[in-house]
C-alpha cells in the first residue's frame, strides 16, 4: 500500500505542478511557483500540496492566494488526467524550504569567503 501511495503522490505532484506552471492564467502567478511535495491521505479524500514561491513577500502572498483560489479548477484537471476512484480535495500549504536553503547557502558562502581572506590583526 505504501508504494501505491508514493506513486499516487508523485503523479499528483507532477500534474499539479504542470497545471500551475502552464495552465493557470492568473496574472498573480508571475513568480516562480514550485510544488515541493504532496501528502495524500490513505482514503484519497484529502491532499496537502506544499508549494514554494520565490519572490518578495507581496509576490509570495499573491501567488499563494491565486493558487488557493484555483483549487477547484486544479482538482477538476487532475481528475481528468489521473484515473482515481476519488479525486482528493486539495489544501495548499506554504513551504519556504527553498528560501531557507538559499539563505543558508549565502551564509555558508560568506563564511568561506571570510576564511579565505582573514583580516590582518
Amino acid at each position: 500500500m505504501k508504494n501505491r501511495m508514493i506513486r499516487i503522490d508523485d503523479e499528483i505532484q507532477k500534474e499539479v505542478a504542470q497545471i500551475i506552471r502552464g495552465e493557470l492564467q492568473d496574472p498573480r502567478i508571475g513568480a516562480v511557483v514550485s510544488v515541493m511535495r504532496v501528502e495524500t491521505t490513505r482514503d484519497l479524500k484529502f491532499c496537502k500540496v506544499y508549494i514554494s514561491v520565490l519572490g518578495d513577500d507581496k509576490q509570495r502572498e499573491e501567488a499563494f492566494e491565486a493558487v488557493k483560489s484555483a483549487s477547484g479548477y486544479i482538482r477538476r484537471l487532475v481528475a481528468q488526467r489521473i484515473n482515481l476512484r476519488v479525486t482528493p480535495q486539495f489544501t495548499f500549504v506554504s513551504d519556504d524550504s527553498i528560501e531557507r536553503g538559499i539563505r543558508l547557502s549565502k551564509i555558508i558562502d560568506g563564511l568561506n569567503i571570510s576564511k579565505e581572506n582573514p583580516s590582518d590583526e
